[in-house]
């Protein structure tokens, strides 16, 4: 058995979708009540569908905080921003909310996942050790 699985070399999509069913059992990591009816961005017309959608984007921004870090709100509402439909007129980038970024990085920093730290020029937030034990966990779980 692989005593050492690195978190690049599993899937993306099934990564995150490991990561979120364990982000779940976080006591920290929790939708606000308004999580039900809010947009993920302005370029959006719907809500997302599904109903774990929360614990689906803390799960990925978990990971760009690996991947990036040290990462900020900014930089993450580029991320997660799209084009937007105006119908006639030309479509435009527009970012995600910054908002359910925001209290995303916050849940995941009482849960002592993440933490704030300068890296040289960078400012941002970093994974910490629990954080990165999390992701090579699901990471394990997905390579076998």
């Amino acid at each position: 058995m692989k005593a050492d699985v690195k978190v690049e070399d599993a899937p993306i999509q099934e990564l995150i979708e490991k990561l979120a069913e364990k982000l779940k059992s976080v006591e920290a990591v929790k939708p606000p009540e308004w999580a039900k009816f809010v947009k993920t961005g302005v370029h959006k017309e719907r809500p997302p569908v599904r109903s774990d959608w929360w614990y689906v984007r803390a799960a990925a921004i978990l990971r760009s905080v690996y991947k990036l870090g040290p990462i900020g709100v900014s930089k993450l509402r580029t991320k997660y921003g799209g084009i937007k439909n105006r119908g006639f007129a030309s479509e435009h980038f527009y970012k995600g909310s910054g908002s359910i970024i925001r209290k995303i990085l916050q849940q995941l920093e009482k849960a002592g996942l993440i933490k704030q730290a300068e890296v040289g020029v960078h400012k941002g937030r970093i994974l910490t050790a629990e954080g990165m034990k999390l992701l090579k966990e699901a990471a394990k779980e997905v390579k076998q």
